[in-house]
């Protein structure tokens, strides 16, 4: 399967950004997209979650 990555829109032309893959859990950094985390979907949204409370 190939992974779409999708950055925020907020990151414009930046090249430091975390980037999510199209199926929830693959996560990348732009710098180093080489390296992919798996994060369970649960730890995932809860990430989001807190990040929009901010």
């Amino acid at each position: 399967m190939t992974v779409r990555w999708k950055k925020s829109s907020r990151s414009g032309a930046a090249t430091n950004c975390v980037e999510v893959g199209n199926h929830l859990g693959a996560v990348r950094d732009s710098k180093n997209p080489g390296v992919v985390v798996d994060v369970s979907p649960s730890r995932l949204r809860a990430f989001v979650q807190a990040i929009k409370t901010r």
